[in-house]
């Protein structure tokens, strides 16, 4: 058998975007003949992927998942979300999932390279090969883990295609000693405030500062606009900007469990409940495709096109 070197599967790689492992079995297959290995990998479907590299993927699926105290969610995209239907997309991002979890982080550089249960590809390879199987383009786009001392990591899945899969993916992080069930249930519905009111901080010093000073400098010319003297304007800002908390800010926000209490109260009467504390130590919400540019298109004009042989 031929020799293959790293050199050759490098240089089938730059002319066909294939993955790694699938350069080094078409060269093997080819016996070193790089254009027999490339006319291989076409037939297998494999260099196609590269050529949908460039199309926008902004559906998919977000996973989550939480065991005890950590738990892990990941964005895996498609281009439409009939793929999210698809069971080997579905089993990749529940795997994915599990993977990050017990990575620990949300490297992707990191996971991309680890070994992808059940084949000898790694996880950016295999990525690679369900584009060219299933005719999309895909990508790993962001992952991240939630983990407390004590307490519980709890996940909250909306508009769920599967278990775990979905395109609204919540975790919440409560830190606290009392009872963990009890504090399971709790997460349970902060995860699910969390989905509907999107937060962006837990608490007003949480907040990205230059957030607040672009709001306070909006709110400041509105203010200014109204005419009113500049000490009325200084009182006319803090007021709109508590109001701007109370929307973006999870402790003070209105809880929509009841409609009612801040959700900074609901932890305090948690704490005398559970007989400790109860501190929302963190969350995070994945939607999927939230910020992809999606490529706007006339579907009546495509198939006119195609009709015409445009």
């Amino acid at each position: 058998m031929t020799q293959v070197s790293a050199a050759m599967i490098k240089d089938l790689r730059g002319k066909t975007g294939a993955g790694m492992m699938d350069c080094k079995k078409a060269l093997e297959e080819t016996e070193g003949d790089i254009e027999g290995a490339v006319d291989w990998l076409r037939t297998k479907g494999l260099a196609s992927a590269a050529k949908k590299a460039g199309r926008v993927a902004a559906e998919g699926l977000v996973a989550v998942v939480a065991e005890g105290n950590k738990g892990a969610v990941v964005e895996v995209n498609s281009e439409t979300d009939f793929v999210a239907r698809n069971d080997q997309f579905q089993a990749f991002a529940r795997t994915v999932g599990g993977m990050v979890l017990a990575n620990g982080n949300g490297d992707l550089d990191a996971l991309q390279a680890q070994n992808f249960p059940g084949g000898e590809r790694n996880v950016g390879e295999e990525l690679t090969h369900m584009i060219a199987t299933i005719g999309e383009n895909m990508s790993l786009r962001r992952a991240e883990v939630l983990a407390v001392d004590q307490g519980v990591v709890t996940s909250y899945v909306h508009s769920a295609a599967a278990p775990g899969l979905g395109r609204i993916g919540v975790l919440v992080a409560l830190d606290s000693a009392g009872d963990q069930e009890q504090l399971g249930a709790l997460a349970k519905q902060v995860a699910m405030h969390v989905a509907a009111a999107s937060p962006q901080s837990v608490s007003t010093d949480d907040l990205d500062p230059e957030a607040v000073e672009r709001e306070r400098a909006v709110l400041t010319e509105q203010a200014r606009d109204s005419g009113k003297p500049e000490d009325i304007i200084g009182k006319m800002v803090e007021g709109r900007l508590r109001k701007f908390y109370q929307d973006v800010v999870l402790s003070e926000q209105t809880w929509v469990i009841d409609g009612e209490s801040k959700v900074a109260a609901v932890m305090e009467q948690a704490g005398k409940d559970l007989g400790a504390p109860v501190k929302i130590a963190g969350f995070v919400k994945y939607v999927i495709g939230e910020g992809i540019e999606k490529e706007e298109s006339d579907f009546a004009a495509e198939v006119a096109a195609q009709a015409s042989g445009g």
